[in-house]
């Protein structure tokens, strides 16, 4: 937004912090500067052995795994993936993304990936929702790395029942046969990195992995926002 039409909007609708409801400075985007320094970001010392990478570990052969924040419930993080997630603010997964890559970008995070492919929803939830949240986080993790989005290669075909309340089997039998390959080529030989929102046992992410792996890249990679 053009600087001065911001200021002049600030004067009549103040924005607010999402998470603390203090009015936002000119420089601060959805949350304040004290609010984003007490986000409860994960440890980037490695990309291998981690709790993300762990709750993959086993189910698929991958490269390297890595969440960004601690996702616990009545938290500020739940505050803020429940704005993008079920409030419409796309804008805010996109601010996430590109927050979560600035991060992980001097880490060498991102050396070694060719695309960015978000966790497909399904054509129903989209009509629903009208975006895809893990679309928007890699959209923002895109405009820092200059990597591009691949979001043609893979579809949801099922429209499974939400994971919030299952356990481990029931999750991984909620996902089973949930992706399909769209267009192989698109993926073939390429250094994949899976996209989403959230990561809690893993199950979805390893269902997309599994449906990836036939399209012969040459390595998979998963990001998530965040780690529940």
């Amino acid at each position: 937004m053009h600087y001065h039409l911001r200021r002049f909007l600030d004067l009549w609708f103040p924005s607010l912090c999402l998470v603390c409801g203090r009015p936002l400075l000119l420089s601060e985007q959805h949350i304040c500067m004290a609010c984003c320094h007490q986000l409860p970001w994960l440890s980037l010392r490695s990309f291998r052995d981690n709790a993300a990478s762990l709750r993959l570990a086993g189910r698929l052969p991958f490269g390297k795994a890595v969440a960004a924040f601690k996702y616990q419930k009545e938290s500020s993080v739940q505050v803020l993936f429940e704005a993008f997630k079920y409030h419409g603010n796309s804008h805010l997964a996109f601010y996430l993304g590109a927050m979560a890559a600035h991060r992980l970008l001097p880490a060498g995070f991102f050396e070694d990936i060719d695309c960015l492919l978000p966790l497909p929803l399904h054509a129903a939830k989209f009509r629903k929702r009208g975006y895809n949240q893990a679309e928007r986080i890699a959209a923002g993790m895109s405009s820092v790395t200059g990597i591009p989005v691949e979001n043609k290669a893979l579809v949801r075909q099922r429209a499974n029942a939400t994971q919030t309340k299952k356990n481990r089997w029931q999750r991984q039998v909620n996902v089973d046969e949930a992706f399909a390959l769209r267009d192989a080529a698109r993926i073939e030989g390429k250094r994949v990195l899976v996209v989403d929102d959230v990561l809690t046992t893993g199950a979805t992410m390893a269902a997309c992995g599994q449906s990836l792996l036939a399209a012969s890249p040459a390595s998979l990679h998963f990001f998530a926002l965040g780690l529940a």
